[in-house]
């Protein structure tokens, strides 16, 4: 699928031989572009030029922005390739590269995003950087020729203070990958966050803060727990306030399901139109905790959607208008025909030519109006009428839905980027394996184990997983983030289906972790595993981003690993992890909420174990009662006998009672006598919570 960025000019540079989306947009640039690799490095020492790195993504406008703007221009390529080796990395394929140099733009004072421009040495060493810059000085920033002319000259002219500029950033960087380490978490760490976290809450439209406003699906997560945790109200009130805030807003695709990645507006209605698969992963999780306790048919239904979205439009190919392969596309872009949104938005004529006589009722549910909410047309919304209408109501606005979206099905479509990335499909994995049964969709389970064994078969070698793949590609080495997501995802499934393989899946890339990622002196896991070596450094952080990190989901499975087996091997690997980063949460508490929710699941896990026999119906329907309460500290297994259980597990050598399937929850070493009525079991459980 093309996209908006691609050039109709025959001249090819080397990024043609790539298999990123984001890289063949910028095949045909004048630019004589790299990708990241020894070619590049070594052309810079043996002329002794610096490097001029760019980092951007598939689905980003503004990198596509400044693609037509300058990286198109011949003028503007006439001088990069003048005066620089210039090197283009995919963030979403290299995302270890991309952290390290937003890691040394922040050291220089200045804010990331994409496009990142950065200055480096032969060495790879930053100088000096930024992101978007313009063709002519504008914005109050400098035109990009004007920034290639002074950090030319500043290279050729005063290397003394580019040297110095390298010291100060490389020491910052070192400091950054050695963080602080610190004693155990106490038990009311998380809580202490949350209450923080909370003042920061928009208490009229949801979210954290103001425009541009992030779904920051992490910290609805500790909220979520810590009124788990702790009863109170406004906890809820905050998860609650921002889903249906969202899932009523522009932010949300009403017609085909699914979440943009962010709100340039406080009230979530005009959305950065790019959606990515992991913010939708995780608002899934969102979604499926809300509605098992509230019910609400939106939580429902913005679930159901947006899985379908995840099914209709984003399993990837295995070649292009190939079937599907089984694994989840990275996003879809935010423009179309050179225009952001324009796929998504409508004008109040299109509506009554398409809807007719049903117009009247989805205009005035839906904001649309002759004068438009956004640049003179309209993104669907019903943030002023965000209540639902009775079933009959409800069903004739899906039905013009339908017709809005099957019309939208004929306009040129936004660019998709197709690649498969093990570590944001382990998080869309994880979320259907644990969604699956609590809105008994079956067929959600199957989405989740296929995209599982594309993963684990496709894009492994032994026990070491790639990053990427695309149209039968493996790309990069796998990362942290890679065998962490992959290994919960495993354990979501080996939760919901009881299968072994699931469980024996994430012992072993545990144990790829443990071998080839660990710091043996300070403790942690490193980004990258200890073969890789073209970066200058191994990164090295439990920073949540949009995505959890790494060591906060590795964290978790090690806690879970624990508590499934009994083996204090992992507690103690879990423990370790936690102390290397427990300074940091300290001094920066707002940036660790996937790592604080993995303490609270080691340190106080609610366990439930049904033992019975497996096709037995009383068995399953204690079964079903476990899962279809998806609490995040809860660790959930079944087992066939007394003797299922490992003999350091709290329920060891409990199983059915006089023969009939029973239930048993442990807290700590103390579990409950055997529940065999699947109400009560639910009352176990719900009474556990506090």
């Amino acid at each position: 699928m093309a996209s908006s960025s691609d050039s109709s000019s025959a001249t090819t540079n080397r990024l043609a031989g790539e298999s990123s989306p984001y890289l063949l947009q910028h095949q045909h640039n004048p630019v004589d572009w790299y990708p990241w690799g020894e070619e590049a490095f070594a052309l810079a020492r043996s002329e002794n030029r610096p490097i001029l790195l760019s980092v951007g993504y598939a689905a980003c406008h503004w990198c596509h922005v400044m693609a037509h703007e300058s990286f198109e221009d011949p003028g503007v390529a006439a001088l990069m390739n003048r005066l620089f080796v210039n090197v283009k990395v995919d963030r979403e394929e290299r995302p270890d590269v991309d952290a390290l140099y937003q890691n040394a733009l922040a050291l220089l004072g200045e804010h990331g995003g994409w496009p990142l421009t950065m200055f480096l040495t032969p060495a790879g060493e930053p100088f000096w950087g930024g992101t978007y810059f313009p063709p002519t000085p504008r914005f109050g920033r400098p035109s990009l020729s004007q920034v290639l002319e002074g950090m030319a000259a500043a290279w050729r002219d005063s290397r003394d203070d580019v040297t110095k500029n390298v010291a100060t950033i490389r020491q910052g960087l070192e400091r950054l990958a050695s963080p602080e380490a610190g004693g155990p978490l106490t038990p009311d760490a998380p809580l202490t966050v949350g209450r923080r976290l909370l003042r920061e809450l928009d208490p009229f439209e949801g979210g954290i803060g103001g425009a541009p406003k992030f779904p920051q699906p992490a910290i609805l997560k500790l909220f979520w727990l810590n009124w788990l945790r702790s009863g109170e109200a406004p906890l809820r009130h905050a998860v609650d306030l921002t889903l249906t805030k969202m899932s009523q807003g522009g932010i949300y695709d009403h017609l085909g399901g699914g979440y943009a990645r962010y709100a340039t507006d406080e009230k979530w209605l005009v959305p950065h139109f790019e959606k990515m698969l992991y913010d939708n992963a995780q608002i899934l999780d969102l979604l499926t905790w809300a509605w098992s306790e509230s019910g609400s048919r939106l939580y429902a239904a913005r679930a159901r959607e947006t899985v379908e979205w995840l099914q209709r439009e984003m399993l990837a190919e295995d070649r292009p208008g190939g079937p599907a392969s089984g694994g989840f596309a990275a996003s879809l872009d935010a423009d179309s025909e050179g225009e952001e949104g324009r796929f998504y938005v409508w004008t109040d004529s299109e509506i009554d030519a398409l809807l007719g006589r049903e117009a009247e009722l989805f205009k005035r549910h839906y904001d649309v109006s002759p004068r438009g909410n956004w640049e003179g047309r309209t993104i669907l919304n019903r943030s002023d009428r965000p209540e639902l209408l009775d079933e009959d109501g409800e069903r004739l606005l899906a039905e013009a839905r339908a017709k809005l979206l099957a019309a939208r099905a004929e306009r040129v479509r936004p660019g998709w980027d197709d690649k498969v990335l093990a570590d944001w499909n382990g998080l869309a994995i994880a979320a259907l394996a644990q969604s699956a049964p609590v809105f008994d969709e079956p067929a959600w389970l199957a989405l989740a184990a296929r995209a599982f064994d594309f993963v684990a078969s496709r894009m492994a070698e032994g026990d070491r997983l790639h990053h990427v793949w695309r149209h039968g590609r493996n790309r990069q080495a796998g990362l942290l983030d890679d065998y962490a997501q992959m290994a919960n995802a495993a354990l979501a499934l080996h939760q919901t289906t009881g299968e072994a393989a699931y469980l024996e899946r994430a012992r072993a890339w545990v144990a790829t972790l443990d071998r080839c990622f660990w710091d043996g002196t300070d403790g942690g896991y490193f980004q990258t595993a200890d073969d890789s070596n073209d970066l200058m450094m191994r990164p090295k952080s439990a920073l949540d981003n949009a995505t959890p990190s790494g060591n906060g989901t590795a964290a978790a499975v090690l806690a879970r690993l624990h508590h499934l087996t009994g083996e204090p091997a992992y507690r103690e690997r879990a423990e370790r992890l936690i102390a290397a980063f427990s300074g940091e949460i300290q001094r920066n508490p707002f940036g660790y909420p996937s790592l604080l929710a993995a303490n609270d699941l080691l340190q106080d896990a609610v366990q439930v174990v049904v033992a019975g026999p497996a096709d037995a119906e009383a068995t399953a329907r204690l079964v079903r009662t476990a899962l279809r309460r998806p609490l995040p500290y809860l660790v959930f297994q079944r087992v066939t006998s007394a003797d299922g259980l490992p003999r350091l597990h709290p329920a060891a050598g409990k199983g059915p009672l006089g023969g009939q399937p029973a239930a048993y929850l442990c807290r700590g070493t103390t579990c409950s006598l055997p529940l065999t009525d699947p109400d009560a079991l639910a009352e176990a459980i719900a009474a556990s919570r506090a």
